[in-house]
């Protein structure tokens, strides 16, 4: 039982860290990796995610039905912000980090002025399950199952869906897709809306888990950059295998030396990608794959 019961927790411990990054990332890796767009704004789009899932959970919504809210929310002020700023820095990618880091000030020191430095939270639902005399939260383990389905559902969304044949066109290939009659505008206004949604799907998610405060954006913000660096420009095919891969480095080094050495080894882990797979794991499967 004792054995049963530190492989449970040997694999709670990496589902909650792969999970975590998977959830923070999606986001962040629709926008670069899709639109290359470094979007410095992506923890504001998670703080607006969870803000509107705490305060709609709080007036008697469901959490499912609330966290939906949440995500909708942050993908709609994602698509006006696309319309108003990011559409006109394509291809000026320096410039669309400088407009994206000035959203995220603006963003953080308004929350901070029109609802106050800290906001009340909603607990964790769903209790704990007990395995081998320890006890380990239940909605950690709905966190993994939802880290699965993210990445099933955006690989169908963008593979086996119109919309994400014609996103692919347009981010690939853009002058032909527009030669052909897309609506280039209007598929590059959508796929920043939905990077922006997964980002306010996860503060959504993780609400329940969390102190709300405006800078909350900022706990998701090194993990979902190191993941997509690790992963590269393909999120499809080096999403997973990133996540999975820094999932193991932190939980072990979280497990034995703590939390601050769990961070240490993400940072390690990117440094060390960057200087021997300058195109992250998917450039990588790619070419061996061949």
């Amino acid at each position: 039982m004792e054995l049963l019961a530190a492989a449970f927790a040997m694999f709670y411990q990496f589902g909650d860290a792969f999970a975590f990054l998977v959830i923070a990332s999606a986001g962040l890796a629709v926008i670069f990796g899709m639109m290359r767009i470094i979007n410095l704004a992506h923890g504001e789009f998670i703080m607006c995610g969870a803000y509107v899932t705490a305060v709609a959970a709080r007036t008697g919504l469901p959490l499912a039905l609330a966290i939906l809210l949440g995500a909708i929310t942050a993908g709609l002020i994602g698509m006006l912000i696309e319309r108003l700023v990011i559409r006109h820095l394509y291809h000026r990618p320096l410039d669309s980090i400088i407009a994206t880091w000035g959203i995220s000030l603006i963003a953080t020191q308004g929350v901070l002025i029109v609802l106050g430095s800290t906001m009340a939270g909603i607990g964790t639902p769903l209790g704990s399950v007990e395995v081998g005399g320890q006890t380990f939260s239940a909605y950690r383990l709905v966190l993994m199952a939802c880290a699965g389905a993210l990445l099933i559902g955006l690989y169908l969304l963008f593979y086996h869906t119109r919309f994400g044949v014609l996103a692919r066109a347009t981010i690939q290939k853009p002058e032909t897709a527009r030669a052909l009659g897309i609506d280039t505008r209007r598929v590059y206004g959508l796929t920043f809306g939905l990077g922006a949604a997964l980002a306010g799907l996860a503060g959504g998610l993780y609400a329940p888990t969390m102190t709300m405060v405006p800078t909350m954006g900022a706990t998701f913000i090194v993990e979902s950059f190191v993941t997509v660096v690790v992963g590269g420009a393909d999120i499809f095919v080096g999403a997973a295998p990133a996540a999975a891969i820094l999932a193991v480095i932190k939980a072990t080094l979280t497990a034995g030396y703590g939390q601050l050495f769990g961070q240490i080894g993400l940072l390690v882990a990117v440094i060390v990608v960057i200087r021997l797979l300058p195109g992250g794991l998917s450039a990588w499967i790619k070419k061996t794959g061949r």
